[in-house]
């Protein structure tokens, strides 16, 4: 059923034509109706990927902006609708996926979460807001402080109601629903609904119409799924792995924030990666540019956003990696959707923080999905697939259509003949192959360019018991939770992340002073090239390299930062030496 046979109303219906929206689905087709023309509260069961978003948002718009148009704004600060996500980043995505069909009705949208300063949200809501989105903690925090009322509200609904159940939000729940309005319609959309649901159904909603949208298959059976597991500080050094362990790498890399995905694209051009960026802060013509450029294979990487990557519709990615776990099941479909297509085998990868797992099986199970753990990739098998794709290339390179000439000397035409003779004359053709191998491949078959990544192989009987373990104390750190509990934990996180830094620094490492910059054509990638070649020091043993305009400074344990200054000493720039401990 097409959207304009759901009597929606003209101005969202230009914004849905807009995202080249024009076929309902199954839950919008169900759900919206009976919102829009009828006053039943709705329970709706629906796997993820089924458009739930828009299946409660177009009609809270439409029957939100139809009766300020009958009736005015009798109370311009009172809240209309209140949405409540499991997470942060559901909010969000929720947030900017009504948005997207809300211009031109011109209601106030907030979002309210842990994380975020609570004085902004505090103005915000005090200037007035129609529709608030929000994590269960948090909205709890606002009304305590009176900041938020939900006495006039007319919609209150539950996104993802069997997620706040499992992450121990139901206390939270039920006193929210305490506070709306008797009347208000409740809308409850879930991938479960189990008994607790239920209960909380019959306890807190009046006549409702259940809608189930019948299951099926998600994923695809030629998209493989795995994931490592792996701490957030050696990420990048696993994606610089996966992607020399496959020759033919042509992937799309998925990242949480816009800044998440510029600060890696960054870091692997400065590896010599060829990657581009997509995200909401660049410009169409940018968007189209780095589109170009990834399907044209110009570049072999391309880093995005969810909402950014929407556009991409190539059939021949070989892999989807989640640098970052995503935020639900439905993005996690999403994304891996997007290989595994035409008939084309993929890959799709998960980097799963220890913290995360017992979210990622939530994801897995929800999204009917089974991904394999595997070990992180050997840097001695890299290598050496390394040399035999080299020798591959090699062999290409030689057997070309002149291959017969090339055996008969005397008819092939050699391009360099002179500097071939010249040496031939210095040295044996084996020690000649030998050294332009070394240098044209230094890089690649050099195991002290990749650094160590930790072994979190030996998991407690690989079952998730610690992980689990993990997740119930993350949860303690989820936004929104009574007593402002999320802005202790955050500042418990910064003051770990300082006695990191310290430790890192000061307990037993060093801080180095590069009189070189980017001003002198260095990058972190030529400047560690530089340093280990000169010093023949472990990546391993370098913690951190930062590129300024006319200096840098490298971090490294002690013995490793005194090796480099001694390598250095003769090296002079300015009456000054190269490198030198950095004052403190």
């Amino acid at each position: 059923m097409e959207f304009r046979d759901l009597n929606i109303s003209e101005s969202i219906m230009e914004r849905l034509d807009e995202k080249g929206f024009t076929e309902a689905t199954q839950i919008q087709e169900k759900a919206i109706p009976i919102v829009l023309d009828t006053e039943l509260d709705v329970v709706g069961q629906a796997q993820t990927g089924t458009g739930k978003t828009l299946a409660f948002g177009i009609p809270i718009i439409q029957k939100i902006q139809e009766k300020i148009e009958e009736n005015g704004r009798k109370n311009k600060k009172a809240v209309k609708a209140i949405i409540l996500t499991p997470t942060r980043e559901l909010a969000l995505q929720v947030h900017d996926e009504i948005d997207s069909v809300n211009k031109g009705n011109k209601l106030r949208l907030c979002t309210v979460y842990g994380g975020q300063s609570i004085e902004k949200q505090i103005n915000k809501l005090r200037n007035g807001v129609d529709i608030v989105i929000g994590t269960p903690g948090r909205v709890i925090d606002h009304l305590g402080r009176r900041t938020l009322k939900l006495n006039e509200i007319d919609f209150l609904v539950l996104d993802e109601a069997d997620e706040m159940l499992n992450l121990g939000f139901i206390d939270d729940v039920e006193e929210i629903m305490s506070k709306c309005k008797e009347d208000c319609r409740k809308l409850l959309f879930s991938a479960t609904l189990p008994k607790s649901i239920m209960e909380l159904v019959e306890l807190h909603m009046g006549e409702y119409e259940t809608i189930r949208v019948k299951s099926k298959a998600l994923t695809t059976e030629l998209t493989e799924q795995i994931y490592y597991e792996v701490k957030e500080h050696d990420k990048f050094e696993l994606l610089r792995r996966i992607i020399d362990k496959e020759p033919g790498f042509y992937g799309l890399v998925f990242c949480k924030t816009k800044a998440d995905v510029d600060q890696l694209m960054r870091r692997l051009n400065d590896e010599n990666y060829s990657s581009e960026a997509l995200h909401g802060d660049m410009n169409q013509k940018q968007r189209e540019l780095a589109l170009s450029r990834f399907k044209s294979h110009k570049i072999d990487i391309m880093i995005a956003t969810d909402v950014a990557a929407r556009g991409i519709d190539i059939n021949e990615l070989t892999h989807v990696i989640n640098y970052d776990i995503p935020q639900n099941p439905e993005a996690y479909v999403h994304r891996i959707g997007r290989t595994g297509r035409a008939g084309n085998k993929g890959t799709a990868i998960t980097f799963v923080e220890p913290r995360e797992f017992r979210r990622f099986k939530y994801i897995m199970k929800i999204s009917k999905s089974d991904a394999k753990k595997e070990k992180i990739p050997d840097v001695t098998e890299i290598v050496e697939l390394t040399k035999t794709n080299i020798i591959g290339k090699l062999k290409q390179l030689i057997q070309t259509e002149n291959s017969e000439d090339s055996e008969d000397l005397e008819n092939y035409e050699f391009e360099n003949l002179e500097i071939v003779d010249e040496l031939i004359e210095l040295a044996d053709s084996k020690v000649i192959i030998d050294k332009l191998i070394s240098q044209l491949f230094k890089e690649e078959l050099n195991r002290k360019s990749y650094g160590r990544i930790g072994d979190y192989g030996s998991r407690k009987g690989n079952d998730g018991r610690d992980s689990r373990r993990d997740g119930r104390n993350d949860r303690d750190r989820r936004d929104g939770r009574r007593n402002d509990r999320d802005r202790n934990d955050r500042n418990d996180r910064n003051d770990r992340d300082r006695r990191d830094n310290r430790r890192r620094n000061n307990d037993g490492g060093s801080r180095l002073f590069v009189a070189l910059g980017s001003m002198d054509n260095m990058d972190t990638r030529r400047l560690l090239r530089k340093v280990l070649e000169k010093s023949d020091v472990s990546k391993d043993n370098i913690s951190e390299v930062n590129v300024y305009r006319n200096f840098s400074f490298i971090s490294a344990d002690e013995k490793t930062a005194k090796q480099i200054v001694d390598s250095f000493r003769s090296e002079r720039r300015n009456g000054k030496p190269l490198i030198e401990y950095a004052k403190r």
